[in-house]
C-alpha cells in the first residue's frame, strides 16, 4: 500500500503550535523541516560530530505527514486550514500551502513507537505508554498511561514537565483545577492523580477533546473526576459560564506566549480570591512581556521557573 503525504508550508515561530494541532486531528506522526539549529545537548545525544550548514535567516519550516490512500485527503485539508485559520489569531502561520505527493509503503506509523519508552519524569511521576511494561515501578510511583495514537503531550517536553512539577509543588488533595488548553489531557490526568477533587479540561479543538477521554479512560479516572469541554475560554460565554467563576483553586496553562499575555487577563475570574495560575510554554525571549501582563492583570508572581529555554510562570489571584 502507497501513502499520501502532505507537506505544509509554515514559519518556524509556528511549528510547535501547528504540530499539535496536527496531532489532534488524529494525525499520528510528523516530520519536521527547518532552519533551526540543534542545541549542544542535542548535537550530543544525537552523536553529531558535523552540522549541517542552516540558513538561520530563513524563517521557513515545513511538517510533512501521511495519510493512507483510502483516507478523505480532501476532508483533512480542508480541517487543517481550518485550523491554520483559528492559529493565526495568535501566531503568524505563514502561507499554509500544503503539497502533495505520495510515497512508498512503509511501517512508519508504528516504527516509531519502538523509541517511545516509559521514563521517570522525576522521582515518583512515570510517563507510559499503553503497549510498553513498567518493569521498575517502585512504591509511591504515580503512573501515567498515554495512547500513542491520541496524545500528543507526553510530558518529556520542557514546557509539559515544568507545569507537571508546578502541579506536584502547589496541589494540595481536594483542590478544584481548570486545564485550559487540556490538548492529549495529561495535565488534567495528572492533577487528577494528585488528589484532586475535580479538574475540568478545555480545548478549542473537538479532537483534542477526544484524545482527552480517551487518556482518562487509559488511566482509569471517571468523568466525575475529570470532565473535558470544547471550546475558546476568552471569548465563548456560554463556555465562560458552564467554566463557573470563582471555582478553581488552580488554572494551569501550557500553551504559548502569545495565548498566554490575552489568557492572564480573562482567567481570572475563573480563580477563587488567592487562587493560583500556573503557565508555561513560554519562550524565554518572551518572559518579561508575560511577567508584565501578568502582573498587570492582577496577579502576583510567586516563582518563575526556567528548563532549557522555556520558561513557567506561577502567580497568585
Amino acid at each position: 500500500m502507497k501513502w499520501v503525504k502532505l507537506t505544509l508550508k509554515t514559519l518556524t515561530e509556528a511549528v510547535e503550535l501547528v504540530s499539535d494541532m496536527l496531532m489532534d486531528l488524529g494525525i499520528e506522526g510528523i516530520e519536521i523541516k527547518d532552519n533551526v539549529p540543534i542545541t549542544e545537548k542535542e548535537r550530543r545525544e544525537l552523536f553529531i560530530d558535523i552540522l549541517p550548514e542552516l540558513d538561520t535567516d530563513n524563517k521557513e519550516a515545513f511538517i510533512s505527514f501521511y495519510l493512507e490512500e483510502e483516507d478523505n485527503k480532501e476532508e483533512v485539508i480542508q480541517s487543517v486550514k481550518e485550523g491554520l485559520k483559528e492559529l493565526s489569531q495568535f501566531v503568524d502561520t505563514g502561507s499554509g500551502e500544503i503539497e502533495i505527493s505520495e510515497t512508498e509503503d512503509v511501517d512508519w506509523i508504528n516504527n516509531w513507537k519502538a523509541y517511545f519508552k516509559p521514563f521517570r519524569l522525576d522521582d515518583n511521576i512515570v510517563i507510559k505508554p499503553t503497549w510498553e511494561e513498567l518493569t521498575d515501578k517502585k512504591e509511591g510511583d504515580i503512573v501515567i498511561e498515554l495512547d500513542p495514537g491520541t496524545s500528543f503531550g507526553t510530558g518529556s517536553h520542557e514546557t509539559t514537565k515544568l507545569c507537571i512539577l508546578a502541579l506536584k509543588k502547589y496541589l494540595t488533595p481536594g483542590m478544584q483545577v481548570l486545564d485550559v488548553g487540556s490538548g492529549s489531557g495529561i495535565l488534567s490526568i495528572i492533577a487528577s492523580k494528585l488528589g484532586a477533587e475535580k479538574v475540568l479540561g478545555t480545548d478549542i479543538d473537538p479532537h483534542a477533546v477526544e484524545a482527552s477521554i480517551e487518556n482518562r479512560g487509559v488511566n482509569k479516572i471517571s468523568g466525575e473526576k475529570a470532565a473535558f469541554l470544547s471550546g475558546d475560554i476568552m471569548s465563548d460565554e456560554s463556555l465562560k459560564e458552564t467554566v463557573g467563576m470563582e471555582k478553581y483553586d488552580i488554572a494551569v496553562a501550557n500553551i504559548l506566549a502569545d495565548i498566554i499575555i490575552p489568557l492572564s487577563g480573562k482567567i481570572g475570574v475563573h480563580l477563587k480570591p488567592g487562587g493560583l495560575f500556573i503557565s508555561s510554554g513560554i519562550i524565554n525571549t518572551k518572559k518579561e512581556r508575560v511577567l508584565a501582563a501578568v502582573k498587570g492583570n492582577g496577579f502576583d508572581i510567586l516563582a518563575v521557573e526556567e528548563m532549557g529555554d522555556w520558561v513557567s510562570v506561577i502567580a497568585r489571584k
